[in-house]
């Protein structure tokens, strides 16, 4: 019994390399990036520098090996990173979610030799991936793309328009999924690498959201874009695999983005409720208040050992498909509710762009939608539940 206390340690129990990044990004966050954040969401746009700051703070190329640039860590410190971020603004921490678990997690897991040479050590340097799936008529139905790439000697020529592309505006690569053989269906879907500086690329319109609004969300259009078949990522006709295996890391990221948020609402909300008085004392003081923050910080840290789960089980090699849509369904549906107790505990100043409650509460609605809607996650832990024998 010993033995396994010892090699299994609580989930919120860090090592000293994991509480060392949480205290620089939580000390970055608080320093540079919380006194631009009205700046930001107003302007619907993260400043460059700031941008190259998270590159020289580490953590847009948290996994990728030493040998390019990377800091060669591990994916659970790409949670921790995410969570600190979106304590303060989750714009900034959607673009360092979208370069760690989807961008550079892809071209680690599926790139040949060759592609992460060419690629990975502009992505630890300075620049910033995105990752371009859905279209106007493939969102949940993520397979039925329009877009295709036709076979055109030493190239593929692709044409098509992408929707709603994270990190879009600030890309300097892009990862593209396309149907080079549809009469082949999904089987025909193969993924390619894209700079951003190829003819026939253009970034379009850029969407003006409710919430992350300093995050770009925007079009792709392709036309007639010639890409040599050396940056085919993966296998030709293997891009679904890509697409699929990719998403269930990244929703692990958005489950950490979510709780983050939620945090930071409740530390906002509580730090309120001690401080405003109604009745000749701090409404902190009220039973129904102390109920409503203790049942919302349960449900939190009941999110936030999911998320540390479904990560912990990715680092350790174990399948984490279903805990991976289980920590995002319910991170994001707890910062729904959380973010909304907080602007409620807060009253009529909440709903007002003087205080933080406002924004968080925004933010948090996308949780609920991108990288696979909740009905989406619910689907898929359904299907795993229904496949269990005994």
């Amino acid at each position: 019994m010993t033995d396994v206390l010892e090699h299994a340690p609580p989930l919120t129990q860090l090592s000293e390399e994991e509480r060392l990044l949480r205290a620089n990004v939580r000390a970055f966050a608080r320093a540079e990036i919380a006194p631009l954040v009205r700046e930001m969401d107003e302007a619907a746009a993260i400043p460059r520098t700031l941008i190259d700051q998270l590159f020289d703070l580490g953590v847009m190329a948290i996994e990728i090996p030493e040998t390019f640039g990377g800091a060669g860590a591990h994916f659970f410190l790409s949670v921790i990173a995410i969570e600190e971020l979106s304590r303060v603004d989750p714009s900034v921490a959607v673009l360092v979610d979208v370069q760690n678990t989807l961008v550079i997690n892809a071209l680690l897991r599926w790139g040949s030799g060759d592609i992460k040479q060419r690629f990975l050590p502009a992505l630890a340097r300075d620049t910033v991936g995105a990752y371009a799936l859905s279209e106007a008529g493939s969102g949940s139905d993520a397979f039925a793309l329009a877009t295709r790439a036709d076979e055109d000697g030493d190239d593929y020529v692709l044409t098509g328009r992408k929707l709603w592309i994270t990190n879009a505006r600030e890309a300097g690569l892009f990862i593209v999924l396309a149907n080079a053989n549809p009469d082949a269906g999904y089987r025909g879907i193969t993924a390619f690498l894209i700079e951003d500086d190829r003819p026939g690329l253009q970034v379009g319109k850029k969407e003006d959201k409710l919430g992350i609004r300093a995050s770009s969300t925007c079009e792709l259009l392709l036309d007639e874009c010639r890409v040599p078949k050396a940056n085919v990522l993966g296998e030709p006709g293997r891009g679904y695999k890509v697409a699929i295996e990719t998403l269930n890391e990244g929703r692990i990221g958005i489950g950490a983005q979510m709780v983050g948020l939620a945090q930071a609402a409740l530390d906002h909300a509580l730090a309120y409720v001690q401080e405003r008085t109604q009745f000749g004392k701090a409404i902190a003081e009220f039973q129904a208040v102390q109920f409503q923050i203790a049942q919302a910080q349960t449900e939190l840290e009941m999110a936030r050992l999911g998320v540390y789960n479904a990560a912990r089980l990715h680092d350790a090699g174990r399948p984490f498909l279903t805990e991976g849509a289980m920590a995002k369904l319910f991170s994001s549906q707890v910062a729904e509710r959380v973010t909304s107790l907080a602007l409620q505990l807060f009253g009529g100043v909440g709903y007002t762009k003087d205080y933080p409650v406002e924004k968080l509460y925004r933010d948090a609605k996308i949780g609920q939608i991108y990288e696979g809607t909740s009905n989406m996650q619910l689907q898929t832990i359904a299907k795993q539940i229904m496949q269990r024998k005994g």
